[in-house]
Parts: structure tokens; C-alpha cells; sequence
């Protein structure tokens, strides 16, 4: 047996990921377990639960990989920071504590979380290979084009290659400060959401504005080419220097200052991002089409934070020149943890790959699961009013009667997922045919901004029927955005097309309108028998029911916090929102029969939480 542990930390969502003979058999973020959203720190609560999903001890790892060069890393920030002296001595003064005590003593973090029982080796591979790695040998193809398209690495932040077999190979890139992801990160700044959380708000926000600054961005800030390579005037960014992303001259050509977080949107900023999503779109397109041409592969695997672009992805699918995509459900740096693992299995070792025909990343259902003597115990300390299914059938059934009554469903099942979308093992559900359905999960579940969109979830077998989709297209991982079939909308009513910016939510645009964004686009998960199981009979039974095969998949948590991992997080998520139901494997609560259960909106609960 030859055990495998990655590691990513201390940029965005630290996390540990566990293979053992080339299987993929545990990873999770950190903050999952330590409830702190998006937690860069060292992923101690994460590498005890891979090693304890696989039952070995720390002396019993082969290998330990960290998914970067962390002195190249910091050889870029020196020379940075000297470039341009003194102007970056607050962001030099600001990072140095954290690289002096930790980042530049990886090994001693490595070991000491390991108990100082581990003393082999430990491999750093460069940021991108991790991507590619990822990217690529969890695949379903034996040989495919990668590319890897993110903020910043050491050095690199775009790059592209091939995979063939056990092998991936990286041959081209773009250099820091020339990056789409800092580009992309620059614009959520400005538009006032938090940096590294909410580029998600950005692209969601896109479809209420129209493209109005794309020539403005292109004249000025960025010196696209017809390969997707690009240059960007620096003079209107102040990531390199400064503790802000923009600098003055960037508000100067944006009609004014930064929106302040949490002030009103205007349409300004609504143009903002349906600007920027365009010209993101535009460059990945470009890549695409370039990688396409210079290695000659007819399939693409994608990783790197802007792979999380689902919108971009759609389109590369639909418009580009690739048969097939496959994207890195971890496509950020989470991901790297699992790259760098099976990076060490296939590279380093020389261990043979035989792709499977859906991918060996098990519907990246990863992370921990609870058994129902756990879960029991709980709910009877807690004084919980629950009803207890011993079939499978009957659970789907009543639970798919509870969300065709327009309930919301906190639904949690087996083993949590590894990458930021839930996919049916810690959801919220709705119908998606309510029309109020998207209102109501937004402000009074998710305490979150109204604008934002939720996604479906369908069955497979269906999805070309409301989507424009191949047949049986298959999106597990929420990844990729199609527009609602046009047999499957609805007129457009008197006076909407004079509609402008929010204004826009307040039409009725298709059969399932509470999935359906406002430019008639929805982020789409196939649900299929293989992967999801329990839910897929779920998803079977609403659509008995009704005849519908959609409904409203949305992360188990509120706004600020992230995505719940134990029943007792769900527990005290369900209790502290105004979700209707709450079900645990085959333990079903409802809100109106528990002590303290009712219409409410829990101060205590959301302070815990500090909302981006």
C-alpha cells in the first residue's frame, strides 16, 4: 500500500487531500471543521480526518506533497516589493509576519501536524502542476489538453499543456502581474464585494447590466492578442504595491470611486460586471482556441480559480472548439492538495491511470460522513421532534411531498462534498417551479443579496429537455451555465423590456423560474444514479410527483459561514433560519413541531458569522 497525503494552505481554502494506490479517498477544507469561512491556515483538522476516513496513522504516510514552491513564492513577492520600493512597504509590512513564522518553515508545519511521526520525504511541485494535475488525472480521458488559468502561482498565472497517459506536461504560460484572475478579482474589489469570495456575486450580477465598459477595458487596461495572451497596464492597479486592488486612475476611467461594500448597487456596477464577465469570457474563449490549435487534442481539462467561472465554461463548451470539457471540482487552490497527490502518484512514481468513463473523483464527494446511531443521539440530547424512515422510498416520498408544498428542505446525506458548490450531500432544496421560491430562500434562509441566482439541480436523463444541453450532458460538479430551453419560457410580459437592473427579477421568465437568471440562464447540476444515489431517488420522486425533473439546489449555510459538515452544524443552521425541514439520512424534523421552531431570523446565530 502507498499512501499519498496533499496539502494546500495559507492563501484561500486551505485543505488536505488523501490517495492510497492511486484512489482518491478522502479531502476536505479546513474551514469546514474550524467554521471559518474560506480559512487560509495550515489545514490541521483536515489532514486528521483524511488519515482517520482511511484509517492509518501518520508514520503509515509515504508521501506528503505541498501543492507549491513556497520559496519561489516568496522570491516573487521580494522582487516585487522591491520594484516598487517604498510605495509597497504597507502590503511588505503586512504579509512578512505570517512567511516569517510559518510559510517559510512548511516542513516543521508538515511534520507537527503529524505529530512529529512523519520523516520522509516531502515534494513541492510548482502551483500550476498541482492545477494541471488536478485537472487532468482525475479526468475521464486518457489524453486531453489542459489549461490552467488562476490569480497567481510562484510566478505563473496562466499556462497550458497536455496530459497523455500517467504524464502531464506543461509548455507555455503567462507571468505575474499579467493575470485573469487578478484582472477578475480587481473588478469584484471595485464593484465592492470581498476579494477571493465574491467574484461568485460579480458573475452573478453580469446578466442585470450591459457590457458598456468592454471597449473601455480593452483600450485601456488590457492588451489583449488573438492567443488569449494579454498585457495589463499596471497604472491602474495597485495589487503589486498596495493593501487595494485599484488604484486612483482605474476610478478615474470607471465614472467614480469603488462602491463601498454593502451600499446600494447602482447601474454602474451592474454594467461594471457584465463588462468584465464579457472580456473574461472573450480571453478564455481566445485560450481555448489557441491551446485547441498547438496541441491538437480534441478534449480540455480546466483548474484554476477562474475555472469556477461557470458562465466562461458554458461558453467554452457551447462556442468553443473542444468535444469535451472536464473542470476540477476543487478548481481553486483546494484543489491543489489533490493535484499535488496524485501528481507524486502518477509523475514522480510512474503509477499507471485508467481513466473511468465519469471521472475518478467519485461525484467529489470526499469529506466526512455520519451514521444515523450519531446522528440519534444527537437529536435526543437536543430534545429534537423527529420522524424516523426505515425505507428509502418512503423517505424520497414524503420528503418530495414536503417540497412540492413549496418547504424548504435542509438536506443532508452521506459524505460532504470537497470543492465550494453543494451537490446534494449538504443542500438547501426548493421547488424551482415557485415563484416566490427564490425570493424567500435569499433573504429569509440565506440571509444573502436578492440578486443572487440559484441553481438546479435535474436529472440526467432529462436535462436537454429544459436546458440547451446535449442529450445526457453530463455537469455533476455545477460548473458549467446553459440557458432554459426556449419551449421551456414564458412570454415576456407588457412593459419588461423597458425593465432595467434589479427590476429585472421581478419577471416570470420560465416554467421554473426560481432557477432561471434573468438573462434566461441557469447554472446546471446533472443528478445521475451512480454518484448521487439517495438523491437522485429524491429528484425521482418530486418529478413522479409533479412531472417535474428540477429543483432549487443551494449550499446548506447562511451567508458568511460556510457550507455545514457535521449534523450538528445543520441543526443549528435549520434552527437559526426559517428553513421549514430539516433531513438527516432518514431523520426528518420539521420546524413547526420543534421547541423554539417558527417564523424567525436568529441575530445570534448570524453573528457568529462575519458576512462578506
Amino acid at each position: 500500500m502507498t499512501a499519498i497525503l496533499g496539502i494546500s494552505a495559507y492563501y484561500h481554502d486551505s485543505a488536505a487531500a488523501l490517495v492510497v494506490d492511486g484512489a482518491i479517498v478522502a479531502a476536505a477544507q479546513e474551514e469546514r471543521f474550524t467554521r471559518l469561512k474560506h480559512d487560509h491556515r495550515f489545514p490541521t483538522h483536515a489532514v486528521d480526518y483524511c488519515l482517520a476516513e482511511a484509517g492509518l496513522q501518520p508514520e503509515q504516510i509515504d508521501y506528503v506533497g505541498f501543492y507549491d514552491k513556497p520559496f519561489l513564492k516568496f522570491e516573487r513577492l521580494l522582487e516585487t516589493y522591491l520594484s516598487f520600493a517604498p510605495a509597497g512597504f504597507p502590503s511588505f509590512a503586512s504579509a512578512m509576519p505570517l512567511w516569517l513564522k510559518e510559510k517559510l518553515y512548511l516542513p516543521r508545519m508538515i511534520r507537527k501536524s503529524l505529530h512529529g511521526r512523519y520523516r520522509r520525504a516531502i515534494v513541492f511541485p510548482e502551483h500550476h502542476e498541482s492545477h494541471a494535475a488536478s485537472a487532468f488525472f482525475p479526468s475521464p480521458f486518457d489524453e486531453a489538453a489542459i489549461l490552467t488559468l488562476d490569480g497567481v502561482g510562484e510566478w505563473t498565472t496562466t499556462s497550458f499543456g497536455t496530459g497523455r497517459g500517467n504524464r502531464i506536461e506543461l509548455t507555455h504560460e503567462l507571468r505575474f502581474p499579467h493575470s485573469l484572475g487578478l484582472l477578475y478579482s480587481a473588478f469584484t474589489f471595485f464593484t465592492g464585494f470581498r476579494v477571493n469570495s465574491g467574484e461568485y456575486k460579480l458573475m452573478g450580477l453580469a446578466p442585470y447590466g450591459e457590457p458598456r465598459y468592454t471597449d473601455t477595458i480593452l483600450r485601456n487596461l488590457v492588451d489583449l492578442k488573438d492567443d488569449g495572451s494579454f498585457r495589463m497596464d499596471m497604472s491602474y492597479f495597485n495589487y503589486c504595491q498596495g493593501l487595494t486592488m485599484t488604484s486612483p486612475r482605474f476610478e478615474r476611467l470607471f465614472d467614480g470611486p469603488a462602491r463601498k461594500p454593502e451600499a446600494r448597487l447602482t447601474q454602474r456596477e451592474m454594467d461594471i460586471a457584465a463588462s468584465i464577465q464579457a472580456v473574461t469570457e472573450e480571453i478564455m474563449l481566445r485560450c481555448a482556441r489557441h491551446v485547441h490549435r498547438a496541441t491538437g487534442m480534441t478534449r480540455l481539462c480546466l483548474a484554476g480559480g477562474v475555472a469556477l467561472n461557470c458562465v466562461g465554461n458554458g461558453r467554452l463548451l457551447r462556442e468553443g472548439p473542444f468535444e469535451d470539457i472536464w473542470i476540477q471540482p476543487a478548481a481553486g487552490d483546494a484543489g491543489g492538495a489533490l493535484g499535488v497527490a496524485t501528481f507524486v502518484w502518477h509523475q514522480l512514481l510512474d503509477q499507471p491511470r485508467a481513466p473511468l468513463p465519469r471521472d475518478s473523483q467519485s461525484g467529489s464527494l470526499l469529506g466526512p460522513r455520519y451514521d444515523e446511531a450519531h446522528i440519534k443521539a444527537f437529536l435526543d440530547r437536543k430534545g429534537a421532534v423527529y420522524r424516523h424512515f426505515d425505507r428509502d422510498e418512503a423517505l424520497t416520498a414524503a420528503v418530495a411531498d414536503l417540497l412540492a408544498s413549496e418547504k424548504v428542505v435542509g438536506w443532508v446525506q452521506g459524505r460532504m462534498e470537497f470543492g465550494p458548490r453543494a451537490l446534494g450531500c449538504r443542500s438547501i432544496l426548493g421547488d424551482a417551479r415557485s415563484t416566490r421560491m427564490q425570493s424567500v430562500m435569499n433573504v429569509k434562509i440565506k440571509f444573502r443579496e436578492s440578486f443572487r441566482p440559484f441553481a438546479p439541480s435535474v436529472l440526467e436523463e432529462r436535462v436537454d429537455e429544459f436546458f440547451e444541453t446535449r442529450s445526457h450532458e453530463q455537469s455533476p460538479y455545477m460548473l458549467l451555465v446553459a440557458p432554459v430551453r426556449r419551449e421551456k419560457r414564458l412570454p415576456v410580459g407588457a412593459g419588461s423590456d423597458g425593465m432595467a437592473g434589479l427590476d429585472k427579477l421581478k419577471e416570470v421568465r420560465s416554467v421554473v423560474p426560481a432557477i432561471t437568471h434573468v438573462d434566461c440562464s441557469a447554472r446546471v447540476q446533472t443528478v445521475d444514479r451512480d454518484r448521487h444515489g439517495r438523491y437522485y431517488e429524491l429528484l425521482k420522486a418530486f418529478e413522479q410527483r409533479t412531472g417535474c425533473p428540477v429543483v432549487i439546489n443551494t449550499s446548506f449555510n447562511v451567508r458568511g459561514e460556510p457550507i455545514v459538515c457535521t449534523p450538528e452544524h445543520a441543526y443549528r443552521c435549520f434552527m437559526g433560519t426559517n428553513m421549514d425541514v430539516l433531513v438527516l439520512e432518514r431523520f426528518v424534523l420539521l420546524k413547526e413541531e420543534q421547541p423554539g421552531g417558527g417564523e424567525l431570523r436568529n441575530e445570534a446565530y448570524l453573528a457568529q458569522f462575519k458576512l462578506d
